[in-house]
């Protein structure tokens, strides 16, 4: 119009996030960044002496076997897991507080490299995992090392050590301000990897672990695979085997001495 002068153009600005959605835009941007492992085709482990075998057929439970979190029971010749804790429960003044934790039973057989093969069947369970602990290792919380999950959608390979246990991470998640840092962290320690699988029905899964990496197969094919240094701790004293969310069953459990194999 006549006599009104021309608006000056606005200057764009920069797109900001508000503050309390930066440290979760860079633990996603972290999270997105860690591409998934390859997961090798042949064997990584090649099996030697054969340390330790149970088919769940005796009428007195090996000697190796211990409970940790005491929902487990030898029935029917299978090794049947229950989650029994499946909530926290507050201290009430007279009994202490309980947090919830799967069902957990301890078999101490130590190995370094190894190959597990187990048979595993979901009954209401929603994950059965194979954990390889060291007690007496003190940097991480209560010496977990590494473990394998399987889940009715889902494979997790997880670096306890140097990841989601380790003392120092697990102090710092305490810390809202810090969860990119953790994020950064954690980056690499884990990986998962789709499958679908049935309730009720039986699957074979071998667990390989040599070294820094570890891999996982069911029913003959390689669907998980992980390389990170907590997985190459050189004392892992005992083998547990967990079950969340109901029942979950074992059979025919296997412990192999191994070493790397050539590729």
């Amino acid at each position: 119009m006549p006599g009104v002068p021309p608006r000056s153009p606005i200057p764009e600005s920069p797109v900001r996030l508000p503050s309390l959605l930066v440290p979760f835009a860079i633990a996603t941007a972290h999270a997105l960044a860690a591409e998934k492992p390859t997961i090798p085709e042949e064997s990584i482990a090649v099996k030697k002496e054969l340390l330790f075998s149970d088919d769940f057929e005796k009428a007195e439970p090996a000697k190796q076997w211990h409970k940790v979190v005491p929902t487990f029971a030898f029935e029917n010749g299978v090794l049947k897991g229950t989650q029994t804790r499946d909530k926290d429960v507050p201290a009430d003044g007279k009994k202490p507080a309980v947090k919830a934790h799967a069902a957990v039973h301890g078999l101490e057989i130590p190995t370094k490299d190894s190959v597990v093969e187990v048979k595993i069947k979901f009954d209401g369970a929603t994950m059965i995992d194979v954990e390889f602990d060291d007690r007496k290792y003190t940097g991480a919380h209560y010496g977990h090392i590494c473990r394998a999950q399987v889940r009715p959608t889902g494979v997790t390979i997880i670096d306890e050590r140097d990841g989601n246990m380790k003392n120092e991470i697990r102090e710092m998640r305490n810390d809202p301000a810090k969860k990119a840092e953790v994020a950064k962290l954690l980056a690499g320690r884990s990986a998962t990897f789709p499958v679908k699988l049935e309730q009720g029905k039986w699957y074979a899964v071998v667990v390989e672990t040599v070294g820094e990496e570890m891999r996982v197969s069911i029913d003959g094919k390689a669907v998980a695979y992980l390389k990170s240094s907590g997985i190459g701790h050189a004392t892992k004293s005992k083998i547990e085997l967990g079950v969340a969310g109901k029942d979950g069953y074992f059979d025919d459990i296997k412990v192999w001495n191994a070493e790397p194999a050539k590729r």
